[in-house]
């Protein structure tokens, strides 16, 4: 059985920054094609980020690309999302996604992803 679990939320102010975290353990981690969502109250779950099983394919949404930035460590089993020049519109609950043998590339489609963390609350504050 897969988890995936992530950390490092967090209240910070506008222009700050912030990093997440996320592991997954059940399988072997460069099987994985991670992604990172976040859903904000009241809003769909959407896409912020995506890689490929080895780092090489990245994806960003519009409204993050040139501050967000995600990175893998393979070796370490862990997924990053440093998140830099936060908005208050950044506020939401960011989750940790994953999906085996997806390809050598990623997905910005939630549809795709079979594993979810439960959640790690981000607040932006003006």
């Amino acid at each position: 059985q897969v988890q995936v679990m992530e950390s490092g939320g967090g209240l910070v102010q506008a222009g700050g920054a912030l990093n997440l975290s996320c592991t997954a353990s059940g399988t072997t981690f460069d099987d994985l094609t991670m992604g990172w969502f976040r859903q904000a109250p009241g809003k769909e779950r959407e896409v912020v980020s995506c890689i490929s099983r080895s780092g090489s394919g990245i994806r960003y949404s519009d409204s993050v690309k040139d501050r967000f930035t995600i990175s893998r460590d393979n070796a370490k089993k862990t997924l990053n999302l440093q998140m830099n020049s936060l908005k208050p519109e950044d506020t939401a609950i960011y989750y940790c996604a994953a999906v085996k043998n997806l390809g050598p590339w990623c997905s910005e489609s939630r549809y795709e992803y079979d594993y979810w963390g439960q959640g790690t609350q981000v607040t932006v504050s003006s």
